[in-house]
């Protein structure tokens, strides 16, 4: 009979234990959050960011910081435009999602079916690659492949596609995650070849519209003088905020072109939350939810992120989201770069808990701030996930600086060009890219790239056959270098441009000259 109570007493802790485990937090400390986003925001130095955080379907916080162009004084409110970026991509899925449920479309339909100039790599994949390859990212590219083909490219979005068939492959079709925008506007692209309707209008009549998403667009050229825009800057640790150029993604609009606010955003969470309902409108189908939330490609965890992360056991990718368990709950999650802007979007479908974070300039604060709402909310250990990141971040710019002196180092110095500065000029062509031209202007050679007009480059002797390069106004792009490759007659017959990013491959373009 003891062994009985016994038994039950240690069932009963049991339960109180997990109870208390899960239920102990159960809500965000906002006065605290607050407090810490306002000394994060001083820490790297973020012109303005916004925030909104919706529970049980309500917004319980909703709040924008600093300004929206440095030295100015327009504030950052919850109604201030940010460019969200990759955050795009789950309103992509979800259109597609409508398309699947009307029958119009099938996840495992063959693209080609739909877009039959689409080719790729080699014929197999071309013929099979399907709309839900196309939406998790295992295409067997490198993540970011081919980016120069649209990033300020005067490319339009068919041409764009029609020039993927040049991506080199990294990996085995469906073997292994690598993320592409490319893949992620072919998926667009179907939306119009279905419907007749265009991705922008399509988005705009089946979210923006029923979610009362009246500012929200898909284009900078809705932006006017009127609109309460958050401004993109450059920022460098210890110097003040570089105000830099929307560039326009219209030609990679499925995959990143949205331009929104915190505030109307929300009722996008809202309708994630509720399993595609919205005010008591289906929207979306729980079934295709489900679908876009479940993995369709795993991504793997570190040692060290394990390490970093400890109660983070998966990592993977569904259609247009990222996902991952955190504290024993599942993550829906994506994350949103552009030119000066960084954003972050957060789903915890078991706990009708979401928030978006956007910020005007480049920085790490977004995933940082996920970390610290999410540690909040279920009581973890209190962890200054600003400062961890920021770590990071700075480390890396510390590597940067390091490869270059490295490589100042070791150039020979003494080495003169084996040409006149004449015999390098010329027009040299990538058949994914196009063609970049070197001019000779004032004595010094200059590097245009075609295709991309604000992407102009100042040569300067290195060593050897070797140039630096230093794009013109392009403060996210660091110093790189030109090679130019010589023949057994001593003729120019190839250009290789190596810019160090995390972003562009610009060893990708297999430049020959033409003339």
């Amino acid at each position: 009979m003891r062994q009985i109570r016994l038994k039950q007493a240690v069932f009963a802790f049991m339960l109180l234990f997990v109870f208390f485990t899960f239920t102990n937090a159960q809500e965000i400390d906002l006065k605290k959050l607050d407090k810490y986003i306002k000394n994060a925001q001083k820490q790297w130095n973020i012109p303005g960011l916004a925030i909104a955080i919706v529970k049980d379907d309500k917004v319980i916080f909703s709040k924008g910081y600093g300004v929206k162009e440095y030295s100015k004084k327009g504030k950052v409110t919850d109604k201030s435009l940010f460019a969200i970026a990759s955050n795009t991509k789950a309103f992509t899925a979800a259109a597609l999602s409508i398309l699947v449920d009307e029958g119009k479309i099938s996840w495992d339909d063959p693209v080609r079916e739909y877009l039959p100039y689409f080719q790729l790599y080699n014929p197999y994949v071309s013929e099979n690659i399907t709309v839900r390859d196309l939406l998790c990212h295992r295409a067997g590219f490198a993540t970011f492949a081919g980016d120069l083909v649209w990033y300020g490219t005067t490319y339009s979005r068919k041409e764009i596609i029609e020039r993927a068939r040049y991506i080199k492959p990294t990996y085995g079709f469906r073997a292994h995650y690598g993320y592409s925008n490319i893949m992620f506007l072919t998926a667009g692209e179907i939306i119009p070849a279905v419907t007749g309707k265009s991705w922008d209008e399509f988005i705009k009549e089946k979210f923006f519209e029923p979610l009362h998403m009246i500012t929200t667009n898909t284009t900078i050229r809705d932006f006017t003088e009127s609109s309460d825009i958050a401004l993109p800057h450059h920022v460098v640790p210890g110097k003040e905020p570089i105000l830099i150029k929307y560039v326009n993604w219209d030609n990679i609009a499925p995959a990143g072109a949205i331009n929104a606010c915190v505030s109307e955003l929300s009722n996008w969470i809202r309708l994630q939350l509720n399993n595609g309902k919205f005010e008591g409108n289906q929207i979306l189908s729980e079934d295709q939810i489900r679908i876009m939330r479940s993995p369709q490609i795993m991504k793997s965890v570190s040692k060290w992120s394990e390490q970093t992360w400890t109660s983070k056991h998966f990592s993977a990718y569904g259609l247009g989201w990222d996902l991952f368990d955190y504290h024993g709950r599942k993550i829906i999650n994506h994350g949103g770069g552009a030119d000066g802007m960084i954003s972050k979007t957060v789903l915890v479908p078991e706990e009708n808990l979401g928030f978006v974070i956007l910020t005007n300039s480049i920085n790490y604060l977004p995933t940082a701030l996920m970390y610290y709402i999410l540690d909040d909310y279920f009581a973890a250990e209190e962890k200054d996930w600003s400062t961890v990141y920021y770590g990071f971040y700075t480390e890396g710019i510390k590597r940067e600086q390091e490869r270059m002196a490295k490589a100042e180092a070791e150039r020979n110095k003494e080495s003169k060009p084996s040409l006149a500065l004449k015999d390098y000029t010329g027009s040299y062509r990538s058949d994914l890219y196009g063609d970049v031209q070197v001019k000779l202007e004032n004595d010094k050679l200059v590097l245009y790239f075609v295709p991309t007009p604000m992407f102009v480059g100042d040569l300067s002797h290195w060593q050897y056959n070797t140039f630096s390069i230093k794009l013109r106004n392009i403060y996210s792009l660091p110093q790189g270098t030109v090679n130019f490759v010589l023949n057994d007659k001593g003729k120019v017959t190839e250009v290789q441009i190596d810019i160090p990013n995390p972003d562009f491959d610009f060893t990708e373009l297999k430049l020959h000259r033409i003339n």
